[in-house]
């Protein structure tokens, strides 16, 4: 058995998977209701909160610890205060068991994490069928990170292309702030898009060239706040649905184009979305069609291994079995494996 420990960000996560069967338990404690108020996650409480969920989360897992042969945990990139935590955490949980520690690349596990549900299906098979889906072009969509990344036949990731400044959730999260809905907002701008004219507000669309696969999102949040300045109240209200759907479709039109630009750039036999953005249906949809039109099958993640979650993380270290032993490092922000 692997279990897993994730805990960069705002969500305390243990996940306990079976080679042979697959993930058999998963939690997610999530901190958004205490970060609400502060329009953000505020570092110093979501460690905090790790620190006292982590242990309650144990609880359910622990009659199964003397299973356990390895210990999963998120190494990076993200918060350092919560990677500590969790590290902390999964080096005592190695100590007390005897099982080996190993350090997970948490983009990484984003890239495999569309495999899970493969690897379900057929345990036995599963390489076989994951080798019929490879190279395969990953679009990885959250609120840190947004890039494409090529998997290859022996499991080497490289970077496509990346944004250059905000992630695409960060974009849509901060344009819900300014649009004045709670946060996290991207759900909402979603929400309230349905039905409205995407057509009505022009936004830009970051770099949109084709030959050059770079994304960039900070403009558009900025091109929304000048376009709010010039309405009152009242004009917002009543555009709002118009707002929302022009906004977001400025971010899945720039991820659909460079997504499709990546696939006419390089042979894939598969791609893949994962990430917390990845849980957008119009964005689903688009890359769906994208891939339609190539006769290549779309691997989405499910929406529980979507955003940040410890299955993904477990997934990873049976994914990856060349992944070092010994103490996970300091976060990183590449996809790199190195010597833990």
């Amino acid at each position: 058995m692997i279990l897993a420990v994730e805990s960069s960000c705002d969500e305390s996560a243990l996940a306990l998977l079976a080679p042979d069967r697959g993930i058999v338990l998963e939690r997610v404690s999530s901190q958004v209701e205490l970060h609400r108020p502060h329009g953000g996650v505020v570092p110093d409480i979501a460690s905090r909160e790790h620190l006292a969920a982590l242990p309650l989360l144990l609880r359910e897992f622990a009659p199964r610890l003397g299973e356990v042969s390895t210990i999963a945990v998120t190494r990076g990139p993200g918060l350092p205060p919560c990677l500590s935590l969790g590290l902390a955490f999964a080096r005592a949980l190695a100590a007390s068991t005897g099982a080996r520690l190993v350090g997970v690349n948490h983009l990484r596990a984003h890239v495999h994490s569309p495999f899970i549900a493969l690897h379900a299906e057929n345990p036995a098979g599963f390489a076989a069928a994951r080798r019929a889906l490879l190279p395969h072009l990953g679009l990885v969509v959250s609120g840190g990170n947004t890039l494409l990344v090529r998997l290859g036949e022996d499991l080497g990731m490289t970077v496509v292309a990346r944004t250059v400044d905000d992630a695409a959730g960060e974009a849509l999260d901060k344009g819900a702030k300014l649009l004045g809905m709670a946060y996290p907002g991207g759900a909402l701008v979603e929400r309230a898009a349905q039905g409205g004219d995407a057509t009505r507000f022009a936004f830009p669309r970051g770099i949109p060239e084709r030959a050059d696969l770079r994304m960039s999102f900070s403009g558009l949040k900025t091109a929304l706040r000048y376009r709010l300045e010039g309405m009152d109240d009242a004009a917002v209200a009543a555009a709002m649905p118009d707002l929302c759907a022009g906004y977001q479709e400025a971010v899945i039109a720039q991820l659909e184009a460079k997504f499709r630009s990546a696939l006419e750039s390089g042979a894939y036999r598969s791609a893949g979305l994962s990430g917390g953005v990845a849980n957008n249906r119009l964005l689903r949809a688009r890359l769906a069609g994208v891939c339609a039109r190539r006769d290549l099958p779309l691997r989405v993640a499910e929406p529980m291994h979507c955003g940040d979650n410890a299955g993904m993380v477990a997934f990873a270290a049976l994914a990856e079995p060349g992944l070092p032993e010994g103490e996970a490092a300091a976060a990183e922000p590449s996809l790199g494996v190195e010597t833990a």
